[in-house]
């Protein structure tokens, strides 16, 4: 499950999550496959190692799936011309489960006795591997080694009759955080997990008909590029069911209290998306806001480690009343995917996507803003390079809080161990990565900037355990028993 970093050339792993998985489906639509690419290109962010669609045109379902980006698989027209049908579901996968190779790549498919049915799931399943072993036992063959064809068993083996029900039956013997849509021959199909990790929205086709014309996808950011507009966000533990009569709701779970993922706004969401009634890049900017009250440095230039620390360092420097400007340059033409012959080449590799704005940085006292550090060895060459550049000091300011727990909900984080925060103080961690002074916005300020008034530790607002340690969903696959493994890992924090 623990992949090594390949965002950009640093073998070693860099200081940001890996991204999750971005989901689409549309019902009616006459270029359902076209609209589909569009809207993965939308959520590329989410997903760079595959891609696939499958449509259906009535009769038949198509599928296309490949590795590396949707350019490189969904721009030639006759892979989208082998794609008929009005209504299609899309997936951008970043492996968090199983490894990067072709017979992963969703949408899975199967053929069922109601018919075909099509599945792509973001997010992660915290008893797959127990399912997966009871499923082996009763005889299932499993064509991947993804946790996502779990679903797709469960519905085969169920005695229901109807697809919705089978898909109602399946969700009520997995435990964890997902968001999936899902396609049968009558229906488009939209589910959230009871507590809401995992986003989901749905939108619909400006100008369609009633009954046409319905998206669904992970953020509001694939609405715009299909032309669609935002009608709400799936609820916690809601199946959506899209047809011929309309949109349908279904609540097959007891109603839960929500905790939507925290790192949707500090990280993984685009800028532009609005995430369950919270503008992304507002709210970034209001961290940096926060961090700035809470861990001011006198400094003469407040500079972005871009792209992602770009909204918080701007808020950093309004409340700050220093300058902000871009000490550091993005190449944005870099790819995931660099062979790093040797080590020196290899640690001349942030480089590539990095380069000092030296006029900007010489004889500053430099405030750098970034989202997060995991292993901090990024961190590292960045204040090594704007200290190479003639800054005078380097004081790094972090917009989220430390990060000392792996994340098993979606999120391909290193285990514990490889945590710097995890194992180091801040002070600590500041030597570590060469910072004259280093900080990290409070899990209160988090939450203030986020429109709370602080953290309830009796009822947190969103799912933060990658900072607190406060695990929401069950960890059975980490442990023969889950609240015993829930209680040494709180023990640990």
């Amino acid at each position: 499950m623990i992949r090594p970093d390949d965002v950009g050339p640093d073998s070693e792993g860099c200081d940001h999550f890996h991204d999750e998985c971005g989901v689409f489906g549309i019902w009616n639509s006459p270029d359902a496959a076209a609209v589909t690419a569009l809207g993965l290109h939308a959520l590329q962010h989410r997903g760079q190692e595959a891609t696939g669609i499958v449509t259906f045109d009535g009769a038949r379902f198509h599928s296309h799936r490949g590795l590396g980006l949707v350019g490189d698989n969904f721009s030639n027209a006759r892979v989208i011309a082998s794609l008929p049908g009005r209504v299609a579901i899309g997936h951008n996968r970043y492996a968090t489960t199983g490894e990067t190779i072709l017979r992963n790549v969703q949408p899975l498919y199967a053929d069922f006795e109601f018919g075909g049915f099509a599945v792509a799931h973001n997010g992660n399943l915290t008893n797959a591997h127990l399912l997966h072993r009871a499923l082996v036992r009763r005889g299932c063959l499993f064509q991947s080694t993804t946790d996502s064809e779990v679903f797709v068993h469960l519905i085969a083996i169920s005695l229901y009759s109807t697809v919705v029900d089978r898909l109602i039956d399946a969700l009520k013997q997995v435990i964890g955080a997902y968001s999936l849509v899902a396609l049968s021959n009558e229906a488009l199909m939209g589910v959230r997990d009871p507590l809401g990790v995992r986003p989901l929205i749905l939108g619909r086709i400006i100008g369609a008909e009633a009954n046409g014309g319905w998206v669904l996808a992970s953020e509001t950011c694939a609405l715009d590029i299909v032309g669609a507009e935002f009608i709400r966000d799936v609820e916690p533990g809601e199946i959506v069911v899209i047809n011929d009569q309309g949109v349908h709701s279904i609540r097959p779970f007891t109603r839960a209290p929500e905790r939507f993922c925290v790192f949707e706004y500090i990280y993984f969401a685009r800028p532009d998306s609005v995430m369950e009634g919270t503008a992304v890049y507002a709210a970034r900017k209001r961290i940096g806001e926060e961090l700035a009250r809470e861990s001011g440095v006198p400094a003469d230039v407040i500079v972005p480690v871009p792209d992602s620390g770009v909204p918080a360092a701007m808020g950093y420097a309004a409340e700050s009343g220093i300058p902000f400007e871009l000490g550091i340059i993005r190449n944005h033409y870099v790819g995931r995917t660099f062979i790093e012959p040797t080590d020196h080449i290899r640690n001349l590799g942030v480089k590539l996507k990095h380069s000092a704005n030296r006029p900007v940085l010489a004889g500053k006292r430099v405030v750098l803003v970034d989202d997060s550090i995991v292993r901090g060895t990024t961190s590292r060459k960045i204040v090594e390079m704007v200290r190479a550049a003639g800054a005078r000091e380097v004081h790094m300011r972090i917009s989220s809080p430390p990060t000392t727990n792996s994340c098993f909900y979606g999120i391909d984080t290193p285990e514990r161990s490889k945590l710097l925060a995890a194992r180091y103080s801040i002070d600590e961690m500041a030597r570590q990565i060469g910072a004259d002074s280093l900080a990290f916005v409070s899990i209160d300020g988090l939450y203030r900037a986020l429109g709370k008034a602080a953290r309830d530790k009796a009822a947190p607002s969103y799912c933060d355990a990658c900072f607190t340690g406060d695990y929401p969903i069950p960890l059975p696959d980490q442990g023969d028993n889950s609240d015993r493994q829930l209680s040494l890992l709180s023990e640990e924090n």
